[in-house]
C-alpha cells in the first residue's frame, strides 16, 4: 500500500471532527451546569454554610465537600455516558438523568446520616479531623457509585 492511500483521510474528517468538538464542548457545559448544581444541593442538604466551611479550611468540611463532588461527577459520567447517540437526546437525557441522580444522591446521604445519628453540623463544623467526616465521605462515595450505576 502506497504511504499517500495509508495517510489519506475521508471525506468527511473535517466536518466529523468539528462536529465532534462541539459535542465535546456541548457535554463540557452540560457537565459544569450539572457539578454546580450538585455542588448546592449538597451545600444546601447540608447543615452549616458548607462552602463558608471549606473556605475557612475546616478538615472535616473539606473532606465531605470533595466526597461529595466526587460523587456527584461519577453520576454525571455516567449519564453522560449513557446518553443516547444523537447529540441533542444525549445532551437531555444527561441533563435529566444528571438531575435524577443529583437528587437520589442527596437524600440518600441524608438518609444515611440520619440513620446512623452522626451530628453533621459539629463534625464539619469542627476544627480538628473528626473520623465521623469519613463516614460522610464514605456514605457519599459509596451512594454516587450506587446511584451512577443504577443510571447505567
Amino acid at each position: 500500500m502506497p504511504a499517500s492511500t495509508a495517510l489519506a483521510l475521508s471525506d468527511t474528517f473535517g466536518t466529523d471532527l468539528v462536529r465532534g468538538i462541539g459535542a465535546i464542548l456541548l457535554y463540557a457545559v452540560v457537565g459544569l451546569l450539572l457539578m454546580l448544581l450538585g455542588f448546592y444541593a449538597i451545600d444546601w442538604s447540608t447543615p452549616g454554610k458548607l462552602s463558608e466551611l471549606v473556605r475557612r479550611g475546616l478538615p472535616n468540611a473539606v473532606l465531605v465537600t470533595a466526597s461529595g463532588l466526587l460523587s456527584m461527577a461519577f453520576i454525571i459520567v455516567v449519564a453522560i455516558f449513557n446518553s443516547a447517540s444523537d447529540l441533542t437526546e444525549g445532551l437531555i437525557t444527561s441533563l435529566v438523568y444528571g438531575l435524577v441522580g443529583i437528587i437520589a444522591q442527596v437524600a440518600a446521604v441524608r438518609l444515611l446520616e440520619w440513620s446512623t445519628r452522626i451530628d453533621v453540623r459539629s463534625t464539619i463544623e469542627g476544627e480538628k479531623f473528626a473520623p465521623a467526616s469519613l463516614v460522610v465521605a464514605a456514605a457519599h462515595l459509596a451512594l454516587g457509585l450506587v446511584v451512577a450505576v443504577a443510571i447505567s
